[in-house]
């Protein structure tokens, strides 16, 4: 057996080498990252800013108490504390759903079989649309649980699971909020008409 000319193993080398570095290239030119909280436009020929733009989004009434955790959330975020806009360019209309479950069942001290955890489990469904037109720009669906303790007294187990309620509506609201700007750059609508 011989061993390989050294020219043909140079220029394979540098032929995997060459074949690797114009991947990258083209891998990392394909990467479109924008930070959400720059003063760029979310939107393509936009004159707005992200803020100014995700700020001008008004968010229908819900009914729960859970629901209305999640739209004040994400009024707060939206808005980023100054409320709802005077003339919304957008619309959003919020439906929240909540599942609690037992998580845990302690089967050690006990005969009862009580449950000692639980989860909190939020699903938000929205449709975000034109203020003016009513067309619809995106639909989407997001969920976050979020688990608490269950004590043996009434009260502490019920408090846990609004503190849990209110944990998850947090999130969510923060979720729909960046859900909602990535569905405004891919609609590419300005919001100065």
């Amino acid at each position: 057996m011989s061993l390989p000319k050294p020219r043909k193993t140079e220029l394979t080398v540098r032929r995997i080498v060459l074949c690797g570095l114009l991947a990258s290239v083209t891998l990392v030119s394909a990467c479109t990252v924008r930070p959400l909280y720059s003063s760029a436009p979310l939107v393509a020929g936009s004159q707005v800013g992200a803020a100014a733009e995700l700020a001008s989004i008004s968010v229908k009434p819900v009914k729960t108490r859970y629901a209305q955790q999640v739209r004040n959330n994400l009024i707060f975020a939206l808005g980023q504390g100054a409320g709802e806009p005077a003339s919304p360019v957008y619309s959003l209309d919020l439906g929240v759903s909540e599942l609690v479950e037992s998580a845990a069942i302690e089967q050690v001290t006990t005969d009862e079989d009580e449950p000692t955890a639980g989860t909190v489990t939020l699903t938000a469904n929205y449709v975000l649309s034109d203020a003016k037109t009513g067309t619809v720009i995106a639909r989407g669906k997001r969920t976050i649980p979020s688990s608490y303790d269950r004590p043996r007294q009434e009260f502490a187990s019920y408090r846990a699971q609004i503190d849990a309620e209110n944990r998850a509506a947090r999130e969510l609201a923060d979720v729909l909020r960046l859900s909602i700007a990535q569905d405004l750059i891919k609609h590419g609508k300005p919001a100065a008409s």
